[in-house]
């Protein structure tokens, strides 16, 4: 699968950044902007997401293969590779499936084990929306209210929609990804990985916490654990700049 990306910098290592579920590349636009000068970063749409296409199949060994392959395609024998919640997922099963082909991992607000279902709720509310007749988003936003409250998390969602002639449509792929939503909870699996990797969590979000750690330590032997104050389980989008100060860090440390 070819995957949509867009690319930030001209030189220096490369960064592959992969977002969660129902973002897209445009999530990480102002981190990339940060990161650019002393990196060559590369933000990609994961399938079923933003531009890239659409597949039935959605699980984070078919994920992985994608970033994989799109390193192939760019020519990019290595890199380091960053993951956001379900991105994070994906950046460590590419560890584990390709470790020749990941410099280092940093995985963002998630562990490597399995989670119980989290987005039910949210599923319904999209799968629920009548795109075909709604005339503007706060039509859209009004309706999904009943399923998610929060006004953020609704706008959010809802740049997944795209105005067309006659109402909205999906450029995500919706139905597929509530098709494949279990698989998304699902733990990654794999020979242990003996690169370097950062795992940060939000200070106020319970996506990731030390209880993870042992866990973590048998897939990745070398990972250690950072914490981003003031920030929820969208570190990036709390607290940007001390974030992109841990990425940066992490980054440029003498191996």
């Amino acid at each position: 699968m070819r995957l949509a990306f867009r690319q930030y910098g001209e030189s220096g290592q490369p960064l592959v950044i992969l977002h969660g579920l129902f973002g897209s590349r445009e999530n990480w636009h102002s981190i990339c902007l940060s990161l650019q000068a002393a990196y060559r970063v590369f933000a990609l749409d994961q399938r079923n997401h933003g531009e890239s296409p659409h597949a039935a199949e959605m699980d984070y060994g078919s994920m992985a293969e994608d970033v994989a392959e799109f390193l192939v395609q760019q020519e990019l024998p290595r890199a380091h590779v960053l993951g956001h919640s379900m991105g994070a997922k994906t950046a460590m099963q590419l560890a584990l499936l390709h470790p020749q082909q990941v410099q280092s991992l940093i995985s963002v607000d998630m562990a490597s084990t399995a989670y119980p279902p989290r987005h039910e709720r949210i599923l319904e509310g999209l799968l629920a929306l009548d795109l075909d007749s709604s005339t503007n988003r706060q039509q859209l936003e009004q309706t999904l209210e009943r399923w998610v409250p929060d006004l953020a998390t609704r706008r959010f969602l809802l740049k997944n929609a795209r105005r067309t002639d006659s109402g909205f449509r999906w450029r995500i792929g919706l139905k597929e990804i509530a098709q494949n939503s279990a698989r998304l909870n699902e733990a990654v699996a794999g020979e242990p990985y003996a690169g370097p990797v950062l795992f940060i969590r939000g200070e106020t979000s319970d996506y990731l916490g030390q209880q993870d750690l042992p866990g973590i330590l048998k897939l990745f032997p070398r990972a250690q654990m950072r914490t981003i104050p003031r920030a929820g389980h969208l570190v990036h989008v709390d607290n940007p700049e001390v974030f992109a100060n841990e990425i940066i860090r992490f980054l440029s440390r003498p191996d």
